[in-house]
Formats: C-alpha cells, sequence, structure tokens
C-alpha cells in the first residue's frame, strides 16, 4: 500500500500510540479531581501544555487544547467575534480557506457580522495590499490560511502580519494545520495572536488539536462548562491524547530535521513525472508551495473514478479536501484561482509525508500513466 492522502490525515507513529495507550490505561484521572489520580493526571496535561508550547516557540500559557483544527478554528473566529463585537462587527478573510473557516464566517453573517472575502491570484495567493484595503473602522479580525489544504499554496502571512501592526485593534488569526511540522512559522515575528493546529495532521490522534492565543487577547468561550483552559474551553481535558500529541510533534519536527530536503525531492520528482504525461495540467503553484501538495487534473477523467483507478493499484489519493469530497462538487479553490469548472471537477490532490519514499513516487507515476491509459481505452 501506498498512501498518499497525508493532508487528510496521517498514520500515528506507534510511538504515539504506546504513549497514548500507557497514559490512558495508568493514568486516567481527571486531571480536575483533587486525589492523586488527579493530579497525576493535572501534572502530565501541565507538561503537554509546556511541551507543545517549546516546540512552536510560545509560551505555556498561550496554548489551549481543543479536539483539532476545526474546533480551532470556530474557538478563534467565534471567539474573537463575540468578545469583540461591540468595536466593530467587521471581519475579513480569503476565498480560499478551509471549510470550518468558511462555514465559521458564514455564521457569523448571519448573526449580523459584515464580511470580505479576499480573492487570489492564479496561483491561489492573496495579495497583502488587498487585505489592507479591505479594512475599515470597524474591523476586528483577519483570518488567513498558512498553507491551502488543496494545492498547497503558501499565504504572505508575514507581510499581513507585518501591516497588521499598524492596526493595533485588528486581530490576526491563522490556520497553520498544514503547516505545522512542514514549513516555520514564528507566530511573534509574524505577528499573530491566534493560531491553529491539528494533531492527526503529523501523525498525532483524531480529536487533538492547539490553539495559541497570544498572551492578553480575550475571546468568549464556545464551551460552557466547568473553565478548564484557564477558562477558554470546558470540558474534561484528553490528557492522554494531548500527551501523545506532544511526542507526534517533537517527533515530526526532528524528521523536518532530517527528511525535509528528501521530501521536497519525492514531490518534485512527482510533479516532473505528471508533466510528462499528456493531458495532464499541474494546479499547485511552482514557487511559494508547500513541499508536500500537489494538485493536478487529467482531462476527460472524472476525479473519483481516477482515485478509485489508484486505489485499484493500491495507492490512496484524494480529490478535493476531506472534509469536501464526498459532495461532488468542484473544489472552490480552483475556482477561485480562476481554473475552469470542468478542470476543477477532475481535480485529484497528492500529499507526502516524511515516510514516504522515492521509490513510491517511482511507483506512482507509472500507476498514473497506466490508469489513464486504461480509462482512456475503457471510454472509447
Amino acid at each position: 500500500m501506498i498512501y498518499l492522502d497525508n493532508s487528510a490525515t496521517t498514520k500515528p507513529f506507534k510511538e504515539v500510540i504506546d504513549s497514548f495507550t500507557k497514559v490512558a490505561s495508568s493514568y486516567y484521572g481527571n486531571p480536575s479531581s483533587l486525589h492523586q489520580m488527579g493530579g497525576q493526571a493535572e501534572k502530565l496535561l501541565s507538561q503537554a501544555h509546556s511541551q507543545i508550547a517549546k516546540l512552536l516557540g510560545v509560551k505555556t500559557s498561550e496554548i489551549v487544547f481543543t479536539s483539532g483544527g476545526t474546533e480551532g478554528n470556530n474557538l478563534a473566529i467565534k471567539g474573537i467575534a463575540m468578545e469583540h463585537r461591540k468595536r466593530g462587527k467587521h471581519i475579513i478573510t480569503t476565498e480560499v480557506e478551509h471549510d470550518s473557516v468558511r462555514n465559521s464566517f458564514k455564521q457569523l453573517e448571519e448573526l449580523g457580522f459584515d464580511v470580505t472575502y479576499i480573492p487570489v491570484d492564479a496561483e491561489g495567493r492573496v495579495n497583502s495590499l488587498d487585505v489592507e484595503q479591505a479594512i475599515r473602522f470597524d474591523t476586528i479580525l483577519v483570518s488567513v490560511i498558512h498553507i491551502n489544504n488543496e494545492v498547497g499554496t503558501i499565504q504572505p502571512i508575514r507581510e499581513i502580519g507585518r501591516l497588521l501592526k499598524d492596526y493595533p485593534k485588528i486581530y490576526f488569526h491563522v490556520d497553520h494545520v498544514q503547516g505545522v511540522g512542514k514549513l516555520p512559522l514564528n507566530f511573534y515575528e509574524c505577528g499573530i495572536d491566534l493560531c491553529t493546529i491539528s494533531g492527526h495532521k503529523f501523525h498525532g490522534l483524531k480529536g487533538t488539536g492547539a490553539l495559541f492565543i497570544r498572551d492578553g487577547i480575550k475571546i468568549s468561550s464556545l464551551l460552557s462548562g466547568g473553565g478548564q483552559e484557564t477558562e477558554r474551553r470546558s470540558g474534561t481535558e484528553n490528557v492522554a491524547g494531548m500527551v501523545a500529541m506532544a511526542k507526534a510533534l517533537r517527533m515530526t519536527l526532528d524528521l523536518r530535521e532530517q527528511k525535509f530536503a528528501q521530501l521536497t525531492e519525492i514531490l518534485g520528482t512527482i510533479k516532473s513525472g505528471l508533466k510528462q504525461l499528456p493531458d495532464v495540467c499541474i494546479h499547485s503553484p511552482e514557487e511559494n508551495s508547500a513541499p508536500h501538495i500537489l494538485n493536478f487534473s487529467i482531462k476527460g477523467i472524472k476525479s473519483e473514478v481516477f482515485v478509485h483507478a489508484l486505489e485499484e493499484k493500491g495507492i490512496y489519493v484524494s480529490t478535493t479536501s476531506a472534509c469536501s469530497s464526498k459532495r461532488n462538487a468542484p473544489s472552490k479553490t480552483l475556482l477561485a484561482m480562476g481554473v475552469p469548472v470542468e478542470q476543477a471537477e477532475r481535480a485529484i490532490r497528492i500529499s507526502l509525508s516524511y515516510e514516504n519514499t522515492m521509490q513510491e513516487a517511482e511507483i506512482l507515476i507509472q500507476a498514473v500513466s497506466e490508469s489513464v491509459k486504461r480509462l482512456r481505452e475503457v471510454m472509447n
């Protein structure tokens, strides 16, 4: 089996599963309980907070554990909007955000907020000047994804953060779910106020995540309850999951140091091989693109048909993002980039991890070539 759908989810490291099992089996007390078992769980949770913060280069007090990217994005966006709505109801995002961001903004529109959606160019990238021109006296939030989950475009986060320093009353949220473990992002240098990560995107477990909230920033909580996570995310904490996530992030960052060059080389080989095939169109940008995501389409072949054709050969890829793949609708990101509907409907996404190999890349290229030939024969 060759797994190339790592942007949807990654395979948990064995060490991560072992860590989860040990904590869940031996330290299962509620960290809010006063007895010894509760104290042990609380200590492990505190250590996980500190480890995640250190790995991300931030303060322990700035990390709030969540259930993943969707909750983190919702908490950041709605939390800021509801906490600061008396000061302004104008918020800014882009046309190429993940559904958890897009739909959060749509819901806020229904609650009376005014949203500006910044367009992107043919490579799926926003212009920081467009962001600045969209700012109004009542703007309270700008939310921009770091790496697009469908095509891999890297957004100018540092540029946007720098320009927002001239607008200290506007908060800056970044969806870093696809970037963490792949591309470094200094939250402080980029002027980021809130930043989302998700454990299962870097070989942690599903249902784990974290939201960076810069010290001094107030947000409204989405969940009412016992006031866990410094009263910003109520609910009994997933201690074992968070301990496992800290291990996953450390291991992933170690692999980045060791295998980043190899990862980019593998993706480059796949891209070069696909370019040599007839009727293949690459949608991911040539420059300022993620080292692990490649989006392309094949003329005349539906994406779902091609996904299953590769699956028959033991190769797993995807169409759009996992959250949208079953809707059979063209990619909103590709449409925003100006890609024709007929191409957007045929989009395929390959997404790598540090565990993929050059041999797998060569097998993939051969499988794509054979599958295209076979499908064309069937169609004719």
